[in-house]
């Protein structure tokens, strides 16, 4: 395997699991909403991310879900399953079961509750024997906003030339960063931002798409803004950046994925209710964000 041998260029949705009010994960929703995401020139779905509330699933569970999922993804679309975990051995039992349930590849979070011990030779073994040891590529995962753990430009540019190793999903927002990974790492390893309010400069630096939550509630706006890019039509894609800055802070960094799925809910997907211990929105902050939904044209 070589780290051309799947493209992650486009637009990813990281897809929110649907719970009932009890709890429950409501397959029926997640497949009316891939049902209407697959209406749109997306490249694939991320199933079981950070938006996904991965975090909060048992295996049976995130098994049951990929394993739905990939049969209303079409065929010809990625299915990125959500596959890091704590310990290097859990991680490689969690993404072959993955692979079993007909996922394309693995996006793999970086270890982070023993943090101070997260340096960068552990997570570059870490990566390396999960990259060793599973059928399908993985891509790396940083996402310091939750984990606190960053995963440094030298440990990535060196797990960069791991074959099964194919790319990285990014989301700590720094433009420095991206930079810095995109001219150091081979030319065919892949970068996604993970961050919608940087999706045009990523992908003027040289990232091949991105992995947004914002994708979720405005998919046709994603896939605009990097055509756009693509065809060298940049004011045209800084007019859609800047139309959608507010209505992706809002479902993100503001209101979170509670915030995500009451907008979804606005707009006529299935968003359903979080896990415990996360709580929906107040009223106040639900008139707030329909507000910034009128207000970037999408309701």
């Amino acid at each position: 395997m070589t780290n051309t041998s799947l493209s992650l260029a486009g637009v990813f949705p990281p897809i929110p699991t649907p719970f009932s009010q009890e709890g429950a994960i409501d397959h029926a929703m997640a497949r009316r909403n891939l049902a209407l995401w697959n209406r749109f020139d997306l490249a694939g779905y991320v199933v079981l991310g950070s938006t996904g509330e991965a975090v909060y699933l048992t295996t049976d569970e995130k098994a049951d879900f990929w394993e739905m999922a990939r049969s209303a993804i079409p065929a010809d679309r990625l299915m990125i399953a959500g596959a890091g975990c704590e310990s290097t051995r859990e991680t490689i039992a969690v993404t072959r079961l993955a692979a079993r349930q007909g996922a394309d590849a693995a996006l793999v979070v970086t270890p982070h509750y023993y943090d101070a011990g997260m340096t960068s030779q552990a997570l570059v073994h870490h990566y390396r024997a999960v990259a060793d040891a599973v059928p399908i590529p993985i891509l790396l995962y940083s996402v310091p906003q939750f984990t606190h753990v960053d995963l440094g430009i030298d440990a990535i540019v060196a797990l960069a030339e791991h074959p099964n190793i194919i790319g990285l999903k990014d989301s700590g927002g720094s433009v420095a960063k991206l930079t810095e990974i995109i001219r150091q790492a081979p030319e065919d390893f892949q970068v996604l931002t993970g961050s919608a309010g940087v999706f045009l400069a990523a992908l003027t630096l040289g990232a091949v798409g991105g992995v947004l939550a914002l994708a979720n509630i405005a998919p046709q706006a994603c896939i605009d803004l990097y055509r756009h890019v693509v065809a060298g039509r940049i004011q045209e894609a800084v007019a859609v950046q800047t139309r959608m800055a507010p209505v992706n802070a809002a479902t993100t960094s503001r209101f979170g994925i509670p915030g995500l799925k009451t907008a979804m809910d606005m707009l006529g997907y299935e968003g359903g209710a979080t896990r415990s211990p996360l709580l929906p929105p107040s009223e106040v902050d639900r008139e707030t964000l329909r507000q910034v939904l009128v207000a970037g044209g999408l309701l």
